[in-house]
């Protein structure tokens, strides 16, 4: 007994540092900024060094009448059809970079550069690409697809920034999800694929048949990543766009940080009870996932 108590009190030691990590950067201001959202805290009683003061659900009832925070987070919502197509486009590269041909591994590394490659430049290349005199632009004349020396903002135009916005995103996160993929591809045991090849299953059967099921874990993971990641949509649109134009890429981030940091107000409370409100729909979302897939699991029974 004497030497259970003994290693429980040892682990406990190891787990400290860690825990009391977690404790201060991580559960306290979670903690913390939850009870923000329930108060008035900023401006004048900020400056003045005045303790939060409870208002209640009245945070939360200015975010309903306040058409910029609607607009923002329906902005953020329809980021999230940028998921299945990132998930979808991760897991067939990864199929394909996961066979053993030669220079396959340059491929892999090279998809995963923009990954690590800084948002700013990522910002100052794709504004290069996006402008009037970039490359899309003069790819798009080249091939006669623009009226002859036309040229197209499209940042500057409400009805396609949304999407050119998107598109770095997916180009930031398509290699992150790719690499998943491909360890979770690399765990599956080889004897299930040749079992397929024998009973003459074809390569799309193999694929349906043998590595979406199991890769399930792994796509629930990824899934549940890159949802939350789309909620969370920020950098992307604070270098390219700024929200505009418009507020067509004004997204529900984008609302907590200019609330919280931008002008004078410094609304602290009113920027909490936003982030508490995409903390609940991406809460939401992640249940929504875990029940479809399983469901399709136990379909699949």
């Amino acid at each position: 007994m004497r030497a259970s108590w003994r290693e429980t009190l040892l682990s406990y030691a190891f787990l400290a540092p860690a825990l009391l990590l977690l404790a201060v950067f991580t559960f306290y201001p979670l903690l913390y900024g939850s009870y923000l959202g329930f108060t008035q805290y900023g401006g004048a009683r900020f400056a003045q060094g005045l303790a939060p003061k409870w208002v209640g659900l009245d945070n939360f009832r200015t975010l309903i009448s306040d058409p910029l925070f609607l607009t923002s987070l329906w902005n953020s919502l329809k980021y999230l059809l940028v998921v299945p197509v990132l998930q979808l486009a991760s897991l067939a590269v990864a199929v394909l970079v996961s066979k053993e041909l030669p220079g396959m591994a340059f491929f892999r590394a090279a998809f995963y550069v923009p990954v690590i490659t800084s948002v700013s430049l990522a910002a100052v290349m794709w504004e290069w690409v996006y402008n009037r005199g970039g490359t899309l632009n003069w790819s798009l004349n080249l091939l006669h697809l623009l009226p002859q020396g036309g040229a197209f903002g499209w940042l500057n135009n409400p009805h396609t920034a949304f999407w050119a916005v998107m598109l770095v995103t997916f180009w930031r996160g398509f290699g992150y999800y790719m690499v998943l993929y491909l360890a979770g591809l690399q765990g599956i045991p080889t004897e299930l694929e040749e079992a397929a090849v024998l009973d003459g299953a074809s390569a799309w059967q193999r694929f349906w048949r043998v590595t979406v099921p199991m890769m399930r874990p792994t796509i629930l993971l990824c899934t549940l990543l890159s949802t939350i990641a789309a909620l969370r949509v920020l950098e992307e649109v604070l270098v390219l766009t700024g929200g505009g134009p418009l507020n067509s890429t004004y997204t529900a981030l984008m609302y907590v940080y200019s609330k919280a940091f931008q002008g004078f107000n410094f609304d602290y409370g009113l920027a909490s009870a936003a982030g508490l409100v995409i903390a609940v729909v991406a809460l939401l979302l992640s249940i929504a996932n875990f029940r479809l897939f399983r469901d399709a699991q136990g379909g699949e029974r």
